[in-house]
C-alpha cells in the first residue's frame, strides 16, 4: 500500500511540474499571518469542485507559500488522504448528461469525524481559483466556451481554458472556518450539520466569484438598445420631439447617439494588456505602491454594488485603483470620465478599460440627462461597481475639493428606485510623493490657462517617465452603506414608492450628508509621507529654512503628536525618523542643503516653495485642531481650559466644513480637552492653578515648536478674520455674499504679496465663498429680500477674538484696507 501511495505521490508531483510549464498564477491570502490560523489545529483546504487541475494548482502554491502542506493527511476515519477536500463532485459528462454536482465523500466524512470528537477542531481554509478571470460577453461563443465565469466547466472544457488561460491565472485564499464552530449546534443530526457548512461553503465561494468575476457582462450593444426602450428614456424622446416639434425617429436616433456615446465597452483582453503595461509603468515611475486596508473593499464586493469614492488628485488615479483592484482579485470598475478624455486613441482604450464618459455639463439637456440616468441605473442595479471623483476635477491645492452633487444625486435616486441590491461607498484616499502635474497646478494657480487635454498633450507627459517621482499609497477607508446614511435622514423612505423623475424633498439633505460623510472618510485615510512633514515644519517657519538638527527633532516631535492621538485607524505613517525623511526630500529635489559649519541648513527654495504647500495640504487636516489650541497661544500667554474650548468650539464648523474633519460639533469639547492633555504631556502646554493653561517661555525649544504647531493652520484663521474685516467695514445689510467673496479675494491677495505667504490657497475663492456659505447656515449673518448680508453685535465679538491668533502686522494690514480703527 505504501508503494502505491508514494507512486501515486510521484506522478501526481510530475503533473503538477508539467502542469506549471504553462501555468502562471496571482495568488492572494497565502500566508499565515493573513490567515491568521492557530498553529495548534490541524489546517484542511477546500475548493468548490473536484478538479486535478485545481488540486495540483493548490499543492504548488501551498508549498510555495510554506503553509501547512496540502499533502499532510487529517487524522480522520475514511476522510480526506490529504490536508484538502472538494466540497462537490461533478456528475455526467462526455458521453452522459451531466447532473447537478453533489458533495463528496470526503466532505461528509470530515463532518462526521467533526461531531464524533467534538474536543477537536481543524480550521477549513476555503480556496478560490479562476481561470482567466473573464467575465461573459455574448457577443463571443470562443469566450463563453473558454472563460471562467460562473458555470460548472467539464473536463474538455476545463483543457481548453486551461490551455487558452492557464497563464493569467488567479488564485485566492481566504480566512479559515472553525469546524467545531460550524457544526456545534448539529451534534445529533449529521444530516443538518452537513447541510450548514455545505451551505456556508457555497455562500462563501459565490460571494468571492461575485468579487472577482463581477455580474456578467450584457453585449454592449444590447445595453445601448435597452437603454433607449426604457419608459424613462421613451418619455423624454416623446417631449423632445414635441418640444422642438422634431419627428421622433430623429430624436430616438439622438437618444441612441448620446448612450453610444456614454456607455463603457469593458474587455478584459484590454485589462490584462493594461495590466502589464501599468505594471512596467509602475516601476518605472514609482518605487513602489503601499496599498492598505483592501480587506474592506474584498468584503462589501462580495455582497453589493460598490462605488468606488476616491480623492482626485492625478490622471493617473483612474488606472491606479484600477490596477490595485484587479490586482487583488476584485474587477475593476466603471469609471465616470470626463468626455474631455474621449480623444482619439486613448478614448477607446479607457472605454475598453471600463470608462464610461459624461459631459461635464446637461442640465439644459433633458434627453442627455434621462439616458444617463437610465445608464447609471442599469449599472448599480446589476450590481456594477462604479468609480467616480465627487470632487468632479483634480485638486490643485492638494486639499480636498467640496464635493459635487451629481453622482452622488443619481447613484441615491436610482438606489431609491430599486433597492434590492445593497449600495456600498468605499472611500479611497490615493497619496503621492511627488504628483506628476505638479509643475502645470503651480501655473493654473498663478493664473494660467488649463491646458486642454489632447494627444499632444499626452506625448509630452511621456517625456517625464523617465523621473522617479517616489512612493505611491492606496488607502481604503470605512465603508458607507447608502441604506444608513437615508435611514438617518429618513427613516421611513423605504415605504415611499419612486420612479426616474420623483424627487423626495428630503434629497437634497441625503446627498448632503453623503458627499460630507464620503470627503470626511477619504480624509481619515490618508497617508502620511516623508515629502508632507517635511513640508509641514518647513513652511510654519518664518524664512523656510532651519537647522537640520532642529527640523528633524521638530519632525520626530510632531509625527509623535499623530501617534499620541491617532486621528483614526484607517491612518498611515511614514517609516523611518526625521533624519530619514529630510535625505529622502533632498534626494528626491524638494529641499536644498546650505552647508554651514555651526550645522547644515535645510531649505526651500523657488518654485518647491510653493510646490510643497500642496503636499502640507494633503495632510494639513490631521494638525487643525492641535494647531487651533496653539494658535490661541500666539498673543496671549495663558488661558482658561474653558476659553479655549469655548474658542475651539466657535471655529471648528468651519474647519470642519473646510478640512472635512471627521468630528461631530456636539464632541468637540471632548476632543479639544484631549488635545490640550496631549500637548500638556508633551511640554508644548503647562496647566496651572484654577484650570488655566500657558504656554512656555520665549524662547525656549518648547515654545518654537508651539510657534510653528500655530502656523500649520493660522493663515486659515487669517481668511476667516479678512471676511468679517470687510464686512464689519460696510456694515449690516450694505454688500451682498458675492461682493464680499470678491473684496475678501483681493484683500487676501494683496496680503499675500505684503507677507510673502507660499500658499497659493490663501485667496482661492472657492474657499472664501464656503466660509460665507457656512456664516450663513450657522446664522452668523442672515441675507435680507434685497440680498444683502446683515448680522448682529456678536460678529463683533467674533472680531475681537482675533486678537489672540492674529500678528500684530496682520491686524494692523486688514484694518488699514478695511478702514477700521486701531
Amino acid at each position: 500500500m505504501r508503494f502505491f501511495l508514494g507512486l501515486r505521490s510521484l506522478i501526481l508531483t510530475l503533473f503538477r511540474k508539467i502542469l506549471f510549464l504553462w501555468v502562471r498564477t496571482d495568488v492572494s491570502g497565502n500566508s499565515s499571518d493573513a490567515l491568521g490560523l492557530d498553529p495548534d489545529k490541524p489546517v484542511c483546504y477546500v475548493l468548490q469542485y473536484s478538479s486535478l487541475s485545481s488540486r495540483l494548482v493548490l499543492e504548488q502554491e501551498v508549498l510555495s507559500a510554506g503553509l501547512p502542506g496540502a499533502e499532510s493527511s487529517l487524522p480522520v476515519k475514511n476522510g480526506p488522504n490529504h490536508s484538502f477536500f472538494f466540497l462537490y463532485r461533478r456528475i455526467g459528462g462526455l458521453f452522459q448528461r451531466r447532473r447537478t454536482p453533489v458533495p463528496t465523500s470526503e466532505f461528509r466524512a470530515l463532518v462526521r469525524h467533526g461531531l464524533e470528537h467534538p474536543e477537536q477542531d481543524v480550521q477549513i481554509v476555503p480556496v478560490s481559483l479562476f481561470w482567466g478571470r473573464s467575465p461573459d460577453k455574448e457577443k463571443s461563443l470562443v469566450k463563453l466556451v473558454l472563460s471562467d465565469t460562473w458555470s460548472v466547466a467539464g473536463r474538455l472544457q476545463k483543457f481548453l481554458i486551461i490551455l487558452v488561460h492557464g497563464r493569467s491565472t488567479y488564485v485566492q485564499f481566504n480566512q479559515p472556518l472553525s469546524l467545531k464552530q460550524v457544526i456545534d449546534e448539529y451534534r445529533h443530526s449529521e444530516e443538518r450539520a452537513n447541510r450548514k457548512l455545505a451551505r456556508i461553503l457555497r455562500t462563501h465561494f459565490r460571494r468571492v466569484r461575485q468579487a472577482v468575476l463581477g455580474p456578467d457582462l450584457s453585449h454592449r450593444r444590447t445595453l445601448v438598445g435597452g437603454l433607449i426602450r426604457t419608459q424613462a428614456v421613451k418619455e423624454a424622446i416623446r417631449e423632445a420631439a414635441r418640444k422642438d416639434d422634431i419627428p421622433p425617429e430623429k430624436v430616438r436616433a439622438k437618444a441612441y447617439k448620446y448612450a453610444d456615446e456614454i456607455a463603457a465597452n469593458m474587455s478584459v483582453v484590454t485589462i490584462r494588456v493594461l495590466e502589464v503595461v501599468l505594471s512596467r509603468l509602475w516601476n518605472r515611475i514609482y518605487n513602489g505602491i503601499a496599498i492598505n486596508n483592501i480587506e474592506v473593499a474584498k468584503e462589501v464586493a462580495q455582497d453589493n454594488a460598490v462605488v468606488y469614492v476616491p480623492c482626485h488628485r492625478s490622471h493617473i488615479d483612474y488606472l491606479l485603483l484600477s490596477y490595485v483592484l484587479y490586482k487583488n482579485g476584485l474587477m475593476p470598475p466603471h469609471i465616470a470620465a470626463g468626455i474631455n478624455l474621449n480623444m482619439p486613441i486613448v478614448g477607446p482604450i479607457l472605454r475598453r478599460g471600463g470608462a464610461f464618459f459624461m459631459r461635464r455639463s446637461f442640465r439644459d439637456n433633458p434627453l442627455y440627462a434621462t439616458v444617463f440616468n437610465e445608464y447609471m441605473h442599469v449599472m448599480f442595479s446589476r450590481g456594477y461597481s462604479v468609480e467616480y471623483f465627487v470632487e468632479g476635477g483634480r485638486s490643485r491645492t492638494g486639499r480636498m475639493l467640496q464635493p459635487r452633487p451629481g453622482m452622488l444625486s443619481m447613484t441615491v435616486r436610482s438606489f431609491l428606485r430599486d433597492h434590492r441590491k445593497p449600495i456600498v461607498f468605499v472611500p479611497v484616499y490615493i497619496g503621492y510623493e511627488k504628483v506628476m502635474e505638479g509643475r502645470s497646478y503651480l501655473g493654473e494657480l498663478r493664473g494660467k490657462k488649463k491646458q486642454k487635454e489632447s494627444v499632444f498633450a499626452l506625448a509630452k507627459t511621456v517625456r517625464k517617465l523617465n523621473n522617479s517621482f517616489g512612493k505611491v499609497a492606496v488607502n481604503f477607508g470605512e465603508a458607507i452603506p447608502l441604506a444608513d446614511v437615508l435611514d438617518e435622514v429618513e427613516p421611513s423612505w423605504r415605504e415611499e414608492a419612486y420612479n426616474s423623475e420623483y424627487r423626495p424633498k428630503w434629497l437634497n439633505e441625503a446627498v448632503s450628508e453623503l458627499a460630507t460623510r464620503v470627503a470626511s472618510h477619504i480624509n481619515a485615510s490618508v497617508a502620511v509621507n516623508p515629502i508632507g512633514m517635511t513640508a509641514m515644519a518647513l513652511l510654519g517657519t518664518e524664512r523656510l529654512a532651519m537647522d537640520e538638527g532642529q527640523l528633524i527633532r521638530l519632525m520626530d516631535q510632531y509625527a509623535d503628536l499623530l501617534a499620541a492621538f491617532p486621528y483614526a485607524e484607517t491612518i498611515t505613517l511614514p517609516e523611518g525618523n526625521g533624519r530619514d525623511w529630510v535625505a529622502y526630500c533632498e534626494n528626491m529635489g524638494l529641499v536644498t542643503r546650505q552647508p554651514q559649519k555651526l550645522g547644515d541648513i535645510i531649505a526651500l527654495e523657488g518654485s518647491n516653495a510653493i510646490l510643497m504647500t500642496y503636499y502640507r495640504n494633503n495632510i494639513q487636516h490631521l494638525f487643525a485642531l492641535p494647531s487651533l489650541i496653539a494658535s490661541l497661544f500666539e498673543n496671549k500667554q495663558s488661558l482658561g481650559r474653558d476659553k479655549i474650548e469655548f474658542l475651539a468650539g466657535v471655529a471648528y464648523p468651519y474647519l470642519k466644513s473646510e478640512l472635512f474633519l471627521k468630528y461631530h460639533p456636539d464632541e468637540i469639547g471632548g476632543v479639544i480637552s484631549q488635545w490640550i492633555d496631549v500637548l500638556i504631556s508633551r511640554g508644548l502646554l503647562f496647566e496651572e492653578e484654577d484650570n488655566r493653561i500657558s504656554r512656555p517661555e520665549e524662547g525656549t525649544d518648547a515654545m518654537l515648536r508651539l510657534r510653528i504647531l500655530s502656523r500649520f493652520i493660522i493663515q486659515t484663521l487669517e481668511r476667516y478674520h479678512i471676511v468679517i474685516g470687510i464686512l464689519r467695514k460696510y456694515g449690516s445689510g450694505k454688500i451682498t455674499a458675492s461682493e464680499l467673496e470678491e473684496q475678501s479675494t483681493l484683500l487676501a491677495e494683496r496680503m499675500s504679496i505684503l507677507f510673502g505667504l507660499n500658499a497659493p490657497e490663501f485667496f482661492d475663492k472657492t474657499l472664501f465663498r464656503n466660509f460665507i456659505a457656512n456664516m450663513q447656515h450657522n446664522g452668523v449673518i442672515t441675507t435680507d429680500e434685497n440680498g444683502l448680508l446683515c448680522y448682529s453685535e456678536g460678529l463683533d465679538e467674533v472680531a475681537e477674538d482675533a486678537r489672540l491668533v492674529l500678528s500684530v502686522e496682520k491686524r494692523q494690514a486688514i484694518q488699514q484696507v478695511t478702514m477700521l480703527g486701531a
